[in-house]
């Protein structure tokens, strides 16, 4: 990386998916490798299932916690409809590791709209790298639907130049000693699906 450069990841689900815990333990990597990060989220109705979104930026220097529109390499959803809602976010060749997951928002539930198809077909077909996984499925098989979370950033661990130990070390730090080993299962998990 050079001095100049920034990279940014954006974090977008539901309220309850874990996104926050998510985006503060890649911070914690990124600053336990040695980079300046900042970071910005939202989490307007967030306890009502509503949005939400943590912006994460590292490098030698970053200036600014929000990424501009169109300049992020790395988008994790953790609902699948999500991933379509900040498109207009990412870079022409941004990765994105999307949770299959289906949380229905209001209007779906109420009949009024439907469910969009094919979203991981149609992503695949716009952006260089989408990564599809079931991290629901992958934390229930690690011991509690809980970690999809940190499934989730198994998978974006493998898309970044930092040291699993490194990634393994700060869950250590950031879950009761009971959770530790569930967690570093479904980390586990996300690098290898």
């Amino acid at each position: 990386m050079s001095d100049r450069e920034v990279k940014s990841i954006l974090f977008a689900g539901v309220g309850g998916q874990g996104i926050l815990r998510a985006s503060d333990i890649t911070c914690e990597v990124i600053m336990e490798a040695g980079f300046d990060v900042k970071k910005s989220e939202v989490h307007g109705m967030a306890q009502r299932g509503g949005c939400v979104t943590s912006h994460v930026r590292y490098g030698k220097k970053v200036y600014s916690p929000l990424a501009k529109t169109g300049s992020i390499q790395t988008l994790v959803s953790f609902e699948k409809m999500e991933s379509l809602r900040y498109l207009q976010f990412l870079r022409k060749d941004a990765a994105i590791i999307v949770n299959t997951e289906e949380i229905n928002p209001p209007a779906v539930n109420m009949g009024d709209d439907p469910y969009p198809e094919d979203i991981i077909g149609f992503l695949k077909n716009h952006y260089g790298k989408v990564i599809g996984l079931n991290a629901a499925e992958l934390a229930q098989k690690a011991g509690n639907i809980k970690t999809a979370n940190v499934v989730l950033l198994g998978a974006l661990s493998n898309l970044m130049n930092i040291d699993k130990s490194v990634w393994q070390d700060v869950i250590k730090k950031s879950f009761p000693e009971k959770l530790v080993k569930m967690n570093l299962a479904a980390f586990q998990m996300g690098i290898d699906a």
